[in-house]
């Protein structure tokens, strides 16, 4: 049996902060990154196209927070939008611009969803991501470059948070009338 619990902290040996190269890696349109967490969002599922694509093996994942392999360049807004909506038990469509232990970087379209038990509470989360198309993700680039900027004005996380949030509230109203009816305006045939 594997034990998903992460170790405590003195026993579990410090990240090495990983670098972004700028070499951007794909993956072929018919494989799915999948993914467990609980409600933490501490990994406990990571499918071998996760791995591979990664460039983390099992063992160095799971019992990690998945922001693990959260780019830098990735605005917290959409972050904390993917959460909200999660926390409010529902799913969440959103592009993400992910890092790989190499430094790699690999864009997808993940849909993540609430898993909920027996008693109807969430127990965790559950994420499966696709090849997004080079047309979506040349919508969303310029978007998120938008609310990285505007977070790196901000004085402090929150601030960077708060300003960020409200930027993306006004960019993209400006396209459609929610984040998740502007990811369905830029998704392509091929990524459903």
């Amino acid at each position: 049996m594997v034990t998903t619990r992460p170790a405590p902290d003195e026993a579990r040996p410090r990240r090495q902060a990983v670098r972004p190269t700028g070499v951007e890696r794909t993956f072929s349109a018919d494989e799915l990154i999948v993914s467990k967490t609980d409600t933490r969002g501490v990994i406990t599922y990571a499918n071998d196209v996760f791995l591979r694509v990664s460039g983390y093996d099992l063992g160095e994942v799971l019992g990690q927070p998945h922001n693990l392999i959260r780019h830098p360049e990735m605005p917290k807004a959409v972050f904390k939008l993917l959460w909200d909506t999660l926390t409010d038990g529902h799913e969440i469509f959103a592009y993400i611009d992910n890092l790989a232990a190499d430094g790699a970087n690999y864009w997808v379209l993940a849909h993540v969803t609430p898993s909920f038990g027996a008693d109807g509470r969430v127990v965790g989360y559950h994420s499966n991501r696709r090849r997004p198309t080079a047309r979506a993700v040349a919508a969303v680039r310029p978007l998120y470059a938008q609310l990285v900027a505007e977070e790196r004005r901000q004085p402090n996380g929150r601030a960077a948070v708060e300003a960020s949030s409200r930027l993306l509230g006004e960019l993209v109203a400006q396209h459609a009338a929610s984040y998740e009816e502007f990811v369905w305006s830029v998704i392509g045939e091929e990524e459903l």
